[in-house]
């Protein structure tokens, strides 16, 4: 149970987190729960628009895809349907031609940086440029401190858990501790740090007021 200490200091590191975002030019827009998120997303998504996503539990999380289902979008999900490997990068490729692309980040920062590691790069690709609009649903567990602070939460505890869900064959996947390997499926090869909103990309980020994703 959440004590009113905690719902405290929470508001007040979104408040941060928030301000800073804004000042490095970033959209940055909170809603209180989980439920409250697919509906603030759509508000800023047109009918007839291409909609990519990148790999995120967050948006399974918060119901997008039912929600998608009902709106007059044209989803690009290369994870939903049954490819081989060529037919599934071509299909991550069309994504940077979205209109629209949304994911999560890997770590916000009370700074307003975005901090996130890959294993192809499409995925960070998106967010800085290709598609028009990028929308970044985070739940307030992914604010940590400083980039320091963020590359160690993502090394140590999110690409552990990330390689376990994708079943790869990975040192972590099997220890759950980071052991820099350098396995053909490891996760962890791309490492960009977004300190800026990119010059020629929309980016929003919708932090949820309460924890979702790794």
């Amino acid at each position: 149970m959440t004590t009113e200490f905690q719902t405290w200091y929470q508001e007040l590191q979104v408040e941060r987190t928030m301000k800073a975002l804004r000042k490095n030019n970033f959209d940055a827009q909170f809603v209180a729960k989980a439920t409250d998120a697919s509906g603030a997303i759509f508000k800023m998504i047109p009918d007839g628009a291409i909609v990519g996503v990148g790999g995120s539990v967050t948006l399974s999380q918060i119901g997008f895809f039912e929600e998608a289902a009902k709106h007059a979008i044209t989803l690009l999900n290369p994870s939903m349907q049954q490819l081989s490997m060529d037919e599934f990068l071509q299909k991550r490729r069309e994504i940077l031609h979205a209109d629209i692309f949304l994911c999560s980040s890997n770590a916000v920062t009370e700074d307003g940086k975005l901090y996130n590691i890959d294993g192809t790069g499409n995925r960070v690709a998106g967010m800085t440029f290709g598609p028009k609009k990028v929308i970044l649903v985070c739940g307030v567990n992914k604010i940590v401190r400083n980039i320091e602070e963020a590359q160690k939460k993502v090394q140590e505890w999110t690409a552990p858990m990330n390689a376990k869900r994708l079943a790869l064959k990975t040192p972590c996947a099997e220890t759950g501790v980071c052991s820099d390997c350098a396995s053909p499926q490891r996760i962890c090869n791309v490492y960009v740090v977004t300190a800026k909103k990119p010059s020629r990309t929309d980016v929003t980020v919708l932090i949820v007021g309460e924890p979702l994703g790794l």
